[in-house]
């Protein structure tokens, strides 16, 4: 079968011929590959660069963790893969599938599960968002983002706050349910002032941050307190594109009533994995077929993936491949 494989630790992944994978035991299943999205957290693992990423075996490593694929019956599923999912075939699990609707394409259905993991399972399991909340979203024109702000209003949300620093991408967000929006290229003064007068007026519930990095101290400087009664607020961090660390002081913690918690792998339980499968995704994938959820794709070939991995997708679009 042909596939992406990573040879190499770095390596740009090859469209090579590679054995198709064989299922190892009852609770898999062997099925047809139609659609992969390229996420950051594909690059990451392929890249060596995120905690969960394994080393490359000498034979070879098919990436992509996730996918739109058909059953032996012909069933469209996303499925969760066990092998490699960039390829004409790949092992899933049997329980960790979703049947999808006839109405959603094949690329939208690959670029959401993603999205929807790094957005619903923060704002559900970890910040225990409730309606009438008020959102902030630190980092929110890139697809996941996008999603975040839609996904945020649909469970409820009163108020969303989103940052970003391209104009454009930050008025399509009003577009899609952000209430405000505050640029992060401009002066730490000017962005921690915005964040206090936000604050103050109407107090955030919930931050749900994919940069960390230095907009993540600020934000958490803006909420510290004076030795009063404070809001409560769930800071939830679910990705650092703008650095892994940050600068904490103690007396920001002491003076708040702050709940600092991540969501990403390891994080969950397995009942809300579950859920994730049973009850999160099914709903959103319906969302998105009745066009509640709007959805931007770049359609790509799996032979063409060496000179398109590195693609800078721009305006909040998720790169597909297409098999």
């Amino acid at each position: 079968m042909k596939a992406a494989v990573i040879y190499q630790k770095g390596d740009l992944p090859q469209y090579s011929d590679f054995p198709e994978p064989v299922s190892k035991s009852e609770d898999e299943v062997l099925v047809s590959v139609k659609a992969v999205a390229i996420k950051h957290f594909d690059k990451g693992r392929a890249g060596g660069k995120h905690y969960s990423s394994d080393a490359p075996k000498e034979e070879g490593r098919v990436i992509g963790g996730d996918g739109v694929c058909l059953l032996a019956d012909g069933t469209r599923v996303y499925g969760m893969g066990v092998s490699g999912m960039l390829a004409e075939k790949a092992i899933i699990e049997k329980d960790r599938i979703v049947k999808l609707p006839s109405a959603l394409s094949d690329a939208a259905a690959a670029a959401l599960p993603n999205a929807v993991i790094g957005a619903a399972m923060g704002l559900r399991f970890k910040a225990d968002i409730k309606p009438g909340d008020v959102v902030f979203i630190n980092g929110a024109t890139g697809f996941t983002g996008r999603m975040a702000v839609q996904i945020a209003k649909h469970f409820g949300a009163k108020k969303i706050i989103a940052t970003g620093r391209n104009p454009k991408s930050l008025q399509d967000l009003i577009k899609l349910g952000a209430d405000e929006v505050v640029p992060v290229n401009q002066s730490d003064e000017l962005f921690l002032t915005r964040l206090q007068e936000i604050h103050a007026v109407t107090p955030i519930d919930v931050v749900i941050d994919y940069l960390w990095g230095h907009t993540a101290e600020l934000i958490l400087a803006s909420l510290k307190g004076k030795g009063s009664f404070t809001h409560k607020t769930k800071f939830v961090s679910v990705g650092a594109v703008t650095g892994d660390l940050i600068q904490l002081s103690a007396a920001n913690l002491r003076s708040v009533d702050l709940q600092l918690t991540g969501s990403g792998l390891g994080s969950w339980s397995k009942d809300q994995v579950r859920k994730l499968f049973t009850e999160i995704l099914p709903e959103m994938f319906q969302l998105a077929a009745d066009g509640a959820l709007i959805i931007e794709t770049v359609e790509v070939k799996l032979k063409d993936i060496a000179e398109l991995w590195n693609l800078d997708v721009i305006d909040g679009r998720r790169l597909v491949v297409t098999i």
